[in-house]
């Protein structure tokens, strides 16, 4: 499983600072998708335990939550992952553009989006979007989080 880069975001999940590890290899290549750069699984470099593991030590204490754009194609890489920053004491968080995610994922994530990018929608910030911002434990639709009053 290769990543593109890692980053340390504060918006796409609302009153969280995430971890944000950006996974290669999407195959739903979405019409203006604002990463086409992910669409190639060979890019990036591969995402190790060690490259993993030092990072969220990096920014244990600041950061609350590890997010993955991207991976469930990766299920089993993903569900090890996901399962190691809960350990840790983080939250996680998966953002995909898929509708159906593999319940033993479901399972080791607080969050979830789900939906594909559409232009003619807008993402979690428009009132019409087809994506879903979901917290699984509660299967709760936050999308207002994300909408400006």
């Amino acid at each position: 499983m290769n990543y593109y880069n890692i980053q340390v975001v504060f918006q796409e999940v609302p009153g969280e600072i995430s971890i944000c590890f950006s996974i290669c290899g999407c195959k739903l290549k979405c019409k203006g998708c604002h990463s086409p750069f992910l669409w190639n699984e060979k890019t990036g470099e591969l995402l190790t335990e060690n490259i993993f593991n030092s990072t969220l030590n990096k920014y244990k204490g600041f950061a609350s939550t590890v997010l993955f754009m991207g991976g469930e194609w990766h299920c089993k890489e993903l569900l090890g992952y996901l399962q190691n920053a809960q350990l840790q004491g983080f939250k996680t968080c998966l953002y995909s553009g898929e509708e159906d995610i593999k319940y033993e994922l479901q399972e080791h994530l607080t969050w979830l989006k789900i939906g594909a990018w559409n232009p003619d929608l807008g993402g979690l910030d428009s009132a019409i979007t087809n994506q879903k911002f979901i917290e699984v434990k509660s299967n709760r639709i936050l999308n207002n989080l994300f909408i400006k009053n």
